[in-house]
């Protein structure tokens, strides 16, 4: 099976953060620029947490807080499951369903290096079986 490392490598981005200082209004500005579902929350290589979407929806909108006062540290996902490169999508599936949460930070030597969402799996976990069925195709027609 798929390990993160295939995911990262296919998405060929680069790390799109803000800093814990920012106004939550500013994130989605840059989310929205990026297409994007999460940002990481960092000061320089110091990894802070994450931002979503849904951190979004449930603690400034259903709170009636304002998006231009509030910072992301205030609101931001922090204590995520941390995965590395190495680790297999089944693995990512099941943190993210036991969790109930859409995105992991990728983590290589205590460094941030990426973010892997549900939507990734998904795909690499389709992608899997499209090859398995691909491969089964081939040894019956041979």
């Amino acid at each position: 099976m798929k390990k993160v490392s295939d995911i990262l490598t296919q998405k060929k981005y680069t790390l799109i953060a803000v800093t814990p200082d920012t106004t939550v209004l500013e994130a989605l500005k840059v989310m929205a620029e990026k297409n994007i579902g999460s940002v990481l929350v960092m000061e320089g290589d110091e990894y802070f947490g994450l931002l979503t979407e849904r951190d979004y929806a449930r603690k400034v909108i259903l709170k009636s807080k304002a998006s231009t006062d509030t910072k992301v540290y205030d609101i931001m996902s922090i204590g995520l499951p941390r995965i590395t490169p190495d680790n297999s999508i089944e693995v990512c599936m099941h943190l993210m369903s036991e969790n109930n949460i859409r995105y992991l930070p990728v983590f290589e030597n205590d460094k941030v290096t990426g973010i892997i969402s549900v939507n990734d799996v998904i795909k690499a976990i389709v992608s899997h079986h499209e090859e398995t069925i691909a491969h089964l195709e081939s040894y019956i027609h041979s």
